[in-house]
């Protein structure tokens, strides 16, 4: 094996391993926590910003992200009406959807993991432009947009309802 063999066996083990762990996450209640979603509300936003400055060079880039992030955005508000909220004693809970988080992340696996693979191939100066073409390319901007619209409209949903349901005494609620 070569080096360049081994370095992407270890790249793939190391992105199957974060995976198994976001989806353990995805899947099941989940403990409500403001920092974590006042973070993607805040982080995820700037993210796409920043990704539409460097596309304005390439209109067909941009559109592909403001698309992507339009359909994120439509996805969180439907996940949010499939998500099952809790106000307890112990805290805030929420189960989201978990069929929705767990396709875009395998979504990006997916682009991530061809790209790998046509990278593979490559060496030089070509993989060098193939890098560069793989953060214009409008496929994987569309995916980018809707995953960091989805995390971010999702996350502002989050913050939505725990302003709602923190002014309703825990004796009034219903689940």
């Amino acid at each position: 094996m070569t080096q360049s063999t081994l370095i992407m066996i270890a790249v793939a083990l190391l992105v199957i391993w974060r995976l198994y762990s976001r989806m353990r996450r995805l899947i099941g209640r989940q403990r409500s926590r403001l920092w974590r979603h006042w973070f993607a509300a805040i982080f995820l936003p700037l993210l796409l910003a920043l990704l539409a400055s460097v596309t304005l060079k390439a209109p067909q880039g941009l559109a592909a992200l403001v698309a992507g992030t339009i359909a994120g955005i439509g996805l969180a508000v439907w996940g949010l009406r499939l998500t099952r909220f809790e106000k307890s004693g112990e805290g805030f809970f929420y189960t989201p959807n978990a069929h929705i988080g767990i396709g875009l992340s395998l979504l990006l696996v997916a682009r991530v993991g061809y790209r790998f693979y046509t990278l593979s191939a490559l060496s030089g100066p070509e993989m060098g432009q193939s890098m560069q073409a793989f953060g214009r390319s409008p496929l994987t901007l569309v995916i980018l947009g809707t995953m960091l619209g989805y995390f971010a409209a999702y996350a502002i949903g989050l913050l939505r309802w725990r302003r709602t349901v923190a002014a309703v005494p825990l004796a009034n609620f219903a689940p």
